[in-house]
């Protein structure tokens, strides 16, 4: 005959009542163990190895990327949040990371902070399991692909190189790819900061010669280009 236990890693081992056939069904997670017994007297064998069985509910969690710019460098920061879908607000949870240069043990915080750098490519997934009940947690979400660009080098146009007598000429800012975004430009003349208060539309008209250059700069802490 069989008997089964069943304990957690918080509670000592309990013996599954009324359970003495070979084989159980369980629809409850935690680390399962058994023994066989025979004869009178009772002769015991050593108890199995343990396995544990977690339970896979039915929330989805999605990841998702803050700032959510379409295109990434290696340097800037970003952060990766795990988000439980379909009444998982009402709920508290642990969360775990799989990734290329994430955590893979279990946290109470639903979002990893990095700086971007080569070995950060890949993808992450997460899955989160009820604070309540450490053995029954959602599947996988599906993986977010992360790509890391090169840093990218600011490009300076102007209408004119000449400033008319009493004009001005317009100076304009760019950032390539176009597919980035969420650019703020820094401008400098002969070294010396031109703005205190970066532009947002990449453009500022000066009526003084000297060397002009700009960088895009975004983010938090401030991500700048060459």
């Amino acid at each position: 005959k069989y008997e089964w236990f069943r304990r957690t890693q918080t509670t000592s081992e309990v013996q599954i009542r009324d359970q003495q056939n070979r084989d159980i069904r369980v629809s409850q997670g935690g680390i399962y163990g058994c023994r066989g017994t025979r004869g009178n007297p009772v002769y015991y064998t050593y108890e199995s190895d343990d396995v544990t069985i977690e339970k896979t509910i039915s929330n989805k969690v999605v990841v998702k990327q803050q700032p959510n710019w379409p295109q990434i460098f290696r340097g800037e920061t970003i952060t990766l949040t795990c988000e439980v879908q379909e009444g998982g607000e009402t709920t508290e949870w642990w969360y775990e990371w799989r990734g290329p240069s994430t955590p893979t043990q279990w946290t109470h915080n639903n979002d990893v902070t990095f700086r971007v750098s080569e070995s950060s490519s890949g993808d992450y997934m997460c899955k989160s399991r009820r604070r309540d009940d450490s053995y029954s947690s959602t599947e996988w979400s599906e993986a977010f692909t992360l790509s890391a660009s090169n840093k990218p080098k600011a490009k300076l146009r102007a209408d004119n190189t000449t400033v008319p007598v009493g004009g001005s000429v317009t100076l304009t800012c760019s950032v390539n790819p176009s597919s980035s975004s969420g650019w703020k430009y820094y401008w400098y003349r002969d070294d010396t900061t031109v703005d205190v208060v970066p532009t947002s539309n990449g453009q500022i008209s000066v009526s003084q010669e000297g060397l002009y250059r700009c960088r895009g700069g975004r983010g938090n802490p401030v991500y700048y280009t060459e």
